[in-house]
């Protein structure tokens, strides 16, 4: 399974429809959004994707909630409040905004943790987890952006700049 891997957004219109293109190109069988989507309209902007939608809410997402739930639930996607844990291929994944909520607890129970907030790259393996950040992807600057692969065959993660 092919995962798409996107956070903190931030209502970049223009970047959101590049984005939901890469992963439709890609043909990612899932999209985890990291959080910080933002506002409604944002989150509508998904509704391109060929594929699901997964998303926790982040800190910029909470005076929004009510809205972006109302669209979550137009568009068929679905949204949760951090951490949110899944099961894919065997594998288990935890996804959170905030890389301060990842507990002991969180690394004793999941393979693969994705988390945004910071909008810097991360790859890396604490304790046998694998934890992923792609990174950027709000910004201004051509080709600084960055959305993430992640392969539960092959377990590898990585970046498309854009």
């Amino acid at each position: 399974m092919l995962l798409g891997i996107v956070g903190d957004t931030h209502n970049n219109l223009k970047n959101i429809s590049i984005i939901c293109d890469l992963f439709n190109s890609h043909n990612v069988d899932l999209v985890i959004h990291t959080g910080d989507v933002t506002l409604p309209k944002s989150l509508d902007c998904f509704e391109k994707l060929n594929s699901k939608l997964i998303c926790v809410f982040g800190n910029n997402d909470e005076d929004e909630k009510p809205g972006l739930l109302d669209i979550a639930r137009k568009n068929q996607f679905e949204m949760f409040d951090e951490p949110y844990f899944l099961e894919l291929d065997d594998l288990r994944f935890t996804v959170v905004h905030d890389p301060l909520k990842i507990s002991p607890e969180i690394m004793k129970n999941t393979d693969f943790i994705f988390h945004g907030h910071t909008h810097r790259y991360r790859l890396e393996n604490i304790q046998g987890v694998t934890i992923f950040n792609p990174g950027e992807c709000a910004g201004f600057l051509e080709g600084k952006n960055k959305i993430g692969l992640f392969n539960t065959k092959t377990r590898k993660a990585e970046t498309i700049s854009f």
